[in-house]
């Protein structure tokens, strides 16, 4: 089941970035803070406002943004 739903894009929130629905919090900050090291439940502790629903719904954004087709022209 897709956790997608979990994000939103608002021009009104955060100039329009991807955030967790209902929050203030940026995709981009929470794969940051994954990519700096962090853990699930460091996050969550950091952030109460967020579920683990929320953080996978941030991985399943960012790798559905990176699968895209790529054209090559011949």
């Amino acid at each position: 089941m897709s956790l997608l739903g979990r994000i939103v894009v608002d021009p009104e929130v955060v100039h329009g970035r991807p955030v967790v629905r209902g929050t203030r919090m940026r995709v981009a900050d929470v794969l940051s803070l994954l990519a700096a090291g962090a853990s699930e439940s460091a996050i969550l502790q950091d952030y109460p406002y967020l579920t683990a629903d929320d953080i996978k719904a941030c991985l399943e954004y960012a790798a559905a943004q990176a699968n895209h087709a790529i054209l090559i022209a011949s």
